[in-house]
């Protein structure tokens, strides 16, 4: 009955006429990101940080969901239609959906596309709403121990599940870690490594650091790329509902999909790139008819299976976020960062401080998936005609934008020469492939979990053992441990790395 109360409350601060309006804009801003190749969720939510500030904190939160889970719609469009993908989890996507397209089934790859997401959508936050008030009660009975254990276990997950080299990956979460440590200290009023620049008293600026790494960042990547001609399949997109055959086939895998899609995405690190290729490795394993497509050659099931994974996997990141305030992810990273510049730590308090915010958050991720199958069909044909849009038209309007964000988010130049800094550290990084996600993260739990750290030696009088003889803290250090221990044996190593590589 509780449930039904709090999902009554949600529903009646998402479908206000502001918050209606404001998923609207998110769910068709994230499509249309996911539509023009290149940008993807973080980048974009990146350069929309300081257009936020001026909302209060439930449509800003509203917002930059719709942008997220709506990017994963968007993202599928290209896969299916040109071969490139909109956003990374897309990857596996264009696999058989574009061979599907080329086969002249265009319009029923993108009609699978849509409905799996939107199923695997609705489910994903039915999960949310069910076990976020479950880990929200868990996490207060948390203690500073116990809160840095976790934080520690997030890092190691975000390390051991981001793609590309693992010492890459731990090197990015120290840098991220250090980063955070240029502010004031809080309790003795000290500088640290400020230099003696005011504008660094506070801390690097969290804005100038995402923006510089994801926005500008990711413009100069798209710029150094080459452009190819490819195939628009416009003439072939019709006949939008799929035949009883294939419901028959998509529906099995869009199921599969959405139990592993909704499982790793709460893991940190997980999120919807792993799901996605996570669910159609799953796909090439299950039984399958003898007169099915091969994989690779336009199989519905590889199509609908990491579909509903990627969708399932971006409703579930949200709990780690909302019940015990650990970003599992560089999306949910930025969010965690607009909201603590809006006055909102998050954690288990979210929910008791304010509930309006978090179930309204809930209950707009159903609106926003219902507007999202309601427009993404009837859209199509707009979609396609921006991929016609030359890059070198875009990525000056977005360096204006961003330029002007960071300017007006402290009335300072200062922050516009620290994203260009940010921004040259961002392409050296991605000429190393050393993924910024981690680094991300790191920045953010940093100060958290030095606050926790600190607070659990005073109230310990220094005893560093309260991490081992507090039995929750000393399990999540265990597991932590372990995480990192499976991972170096050789074998576990090299299917970690097939796992983000197509056989």
């Amino acid at each position: 009955m509780d449930l039904l109360a709090n999902l009554g409350l949600g529903f009646g601060v998402a479908f206000s006429a502001q918050n209606l309006l404001y998923a609207f804009l998110g769910v068709v801003l994230g499509t249309l990101i996911g539509v023009l190749p290149g940008l993807g969720p973080v980048a974009t939510v990146a350069m929309l940080l300081p257009s936020v500030y001026v909302l209060d904190a439930t449509p800003a939160l509203i917002l930059l969901a719709g942008i997220y889970y709506g990017a994963q719609y968007g993202g599928s469009t290209t896969a299916i239609l040109i071969n490139v993908p909109g956003e990374a989890s897309s990857v596996v996507t264009a696999m058989d959906g574009y061979q599907m397209a080329r086969k002249g089934r265009a319009g029923v790859a993108l009609a699978t596309a849509a409905l799996s997401s939107f199923f695997a959508g609705c489910v994903g936050t039915i999960v949310v709403a069910a076990f976020a008030p479950v880990l929200t009660e868990l996490a207060f009975r948390f203690g500073p121990a116990e809160y840095f254990s976790l934080m520690v276990l997030g890092l190691i997950g975000a390390v051991v599940l981001a793609s590309g080299s693992l010492l890459k990956a731990i090197a990015m979460v120290v840098l991220g870690l250090l980063l955070g440590q240029v502010t004031t200290d809080v309790i003795t009023g000290v500088q640290r490594y400020s230099l003696g620049i005011a504008e660094l008293y506070d801390g690097i600026s969290f804005v100038a650091i995402a923006m510089g790494m994801f926005g500008f960042g990711e413009i100069i990547v798209n710029l150094g790329r080459t452009v190819e001609q490819r195939e628009v399949f416009t003439r072939n997109v019709k006949g939008l509902w799929p035949s009883r055959r294939d419901f028959k086939d998509m529906i099995p895998a869009a199921l599969r999909g959405t139990m592993l899609g909704s499982l790793l995405g709460i893991l940190p690190g997980g999120g919807t790139l792993l799901s996605s290729f996570t669910a159609y490795s799953l796909e090439k394993k299950a039984r399958s008819r003898q007169d099915e497509v091969p994989f690779g050659q336009g199989n519905i099931r590889g199509v609908a299976g990491p579909e509903a994974a990627n969708n399932a996997a971006a409703q579930t990141s949200f709990i780690p976020m909302l019940t015990l305030g650990i970003p599992p992810n560089a999306v949910m990273a930025l969010m965690v960062g607009a909201m603590i510049i809006m006055g909102i730590q998050p954690g288990p308090q979210v929910m008791t401080a304010n509930p309006q915010l978090f179930w309204g958050l809930i209950a707009s991720m159903w609106v926003g998936n219902l507007m999202l199958v309601i427009l993404n069909l009837p859209l199509i044909g707009i979609w396609i005609k921006l991929l016609t849009v030359p890059y070198r038209f875009l990525f000056p309007a977005i360096v204006v934008f961003c330029s002007v964000g960071l300017y007006t988010l402290n009335y300072n130049t200062f922050d516009i020469f620290s994203g260009g800094i940010f921004t040259i550290a961002g392409y050296v990084f991605h000429k190393l492939s050393c993924e910024p996600a981690p680094l991300l993260l790191g920045f953010i739990l940093g100060p958290m979990m030095e606050e926790n750290l600190r607070r659990a030696l005073l109230l310990s009088r220094g005893d560093w053992s309260v991490f081992i003889t507090s039995p929750m803290s000393a399990l999540l250090l265990v597991i932590a441990m372990s995480m990192i221990l499976f991972v170096m044996i050789p074998s576990i190593s090299r299917k970690r790395q097939e796992a983000f590589v197509d056989d």
